[in-house]
């Protein structure tokens, strides 16, 4: 009787054992993989084969100047719909109209670069001498 009771509780017990293992086996391959290609990665790095756009990547993270770019852009974009700001808006607008073209085109690049674009549309014929 304690048999036929005693069998299937040491299948189940076997086979969450051997679930357990197959985890954790899978668990430990994973973090050997992820060291493998960290490994992998810096030793392109010393051997120059990574570009350069990963490099910039791998420095900019926990940086702050892409939200601040983002949030400079839409602070204004959000102050049109209210009433008591679209005069100041307006009136910030026609100020940065007037602005010399080198710092509007250095405004443009900036933000560009900040937001990821390498290379600017069109950088090169605003960038032209007159």
């Amino acid at each position: 009787m304690i048999s036929l009771l005693i069998k299937p509780l040491l299948g189940l017990a076997t086979d969450g054992i051997k679930t357990f293992a197959a985890n954790k086996a899978a668990k430990n391959e994973l973090k050997l993989t992820e060291i493998k290609a960290q490994s992998k990665r810096k030793q392109d790095a010393i051997d120059g084969k990574i570009a350069w756009e990963q490099s910039a990547v791998d420095q900019m993270q926990g940086s702050w100047k892409d939200e601040f770019v983002l949030l400079a852009l839409m602070i204004p974009a959000i102050c049109a719909f209210l009433p008591f700001m679209q005069p100041h808006i307006e009136r910030g607008f026609l100020i940065l109209e007037s602005l010399p073209e080198y710092y509007k085109n250095l405004l443009y690049l900036c933000c560009s670069v900040s937001l990821g674009v390498r290379c600017a549309p069109g950088i090169k014929g605003l960038m032209k001498r007159k």
